[in-house]
C-alpha cells in the first residue's frame, strides 16, 4: 500500500495501477477547481463590488416589482385605473422598503428610478424613497401580449444604449421583460444587477431580493 496527499492506496504490479492513481487524483483536483471558481462567482454576486459597480457606470438594476398577489392581469384591467389591477399586497410594500433601504446601506440614497406604468410598479418605485419616478411605457409588461416581445426589448435595449450609466440607474418592471432583457426569471422583489459590455450586450453580474 502507498500513501499519497493522505489518499491511501494498495500497490499493484498491473500496468493500470499507475493510470487509475493519476485519474483519481487528477478528478479530485478538477472538482476542487470547479468548487473555488463557484464559490468565487457566488462572493462576487454577494459583494460591494456589485454594488460598486452599479455607481461607477456601464451597470444598472432591474427590480421585479414586489408581492402583488395573482398571475397576469383581469380581464378588466384599464391602465392608470389601480382598482382595475393587481395591487402590492401589506407585504409587497414592506418589501418594497426593505429594498430601498439596502441600497442606502449600500451607499446608494438616490438613483433615477423608471417605471412601468401599471401600478404595481409604480408603488414598488415609490415606495423604494430613492427619489422621484418617471414612467417609461417601454417597461410595461406583454405577458398577456407576447407578440410585442422582440419589439419591446429593443427598443429597451436601444433606450439603455442612450442613458447616461455614471449615476445609479433602477428600472421597475415585470418578469417577462427581465427575462427578455437577461434570461434570469426573477421572483417577486428580486434586484438584477446588469453590467451593460457594449451598447445592447448585457451580462448579470449580481441578484438579490428581501424576504
Amino acid at each position: 500500500m502507498i500513501e499519497f496527499k493522505g489518499i491511501k492506496f494498495w500497490r499493484s504490479n498491473h500496468p493500470n495501477s499507475i493510470f487509475f492513481i493519476t485519474r483519481v487524483w487528477l478528478f479530485s483536483l478538477l472538482s476542487i477547481t470547479c468548487f473555488i471558481i463557484s464559490a468565487a462567482e457566488n462572493s462576487y454576486a454577494n459583494d460591494s463590488v456589485v454594488w460598486n459597480a452599479l455607481k461607477s457606470g456601464n451597470h444598472f438594476a432591474l427590480l421585479r416589482h414586489t408581492t402583488a398577489p395573482g398571475i397576469g392581469d383581469p380581464a378588466h384591467f384599464e391602465l392608470g385605473k389601480c382598482s382595475t389591477q393587481r395591487n402590492l399586497s401589506k407585504d409587497g410594500i414592506n418589501q418594497a422598503v426593505k429594498i430601498g433601504e439596502r441600497f442606502r446601506a449600500n451607499g446608494i440614497d438616490k438613483a433615477r428610478v423608471f417605471s412601468s406604468q401599471w401600478c404595481r410598479c409604480l408603488e414598488t418605485a415609490k415606495m423604494l424613497g430613492l427619489g422621484s419616478v418617471e414612467e417609461l411605457p417601454v417597461l410595461n409588461s406583454f405577458f398577456q401580449k407576447y407578440e410585442r416581445e422582440e419589439l419591446q426589448t429593443q427598443m429597451l435595449k436601444e433606450w439603455l444604449a442612450k442613458q447616461d450609466l455614471t449615476k445609479p440607474l433602477l428600472l421597475v418592471t415585470h418578469q417577462v421583460n427581465i427575462t427578455a432583457l437577461t434570461k434570469v426569471y426573477p421572483d417577486s422583489g428580486e434586484v438584477i444587477i446588469v453590467r451593460q459590455s457594449n451598447p445592447g450586450e448585457f451580462m448579470v453580474v449580481g441578484r438579490f431580493q428581501m424576504d
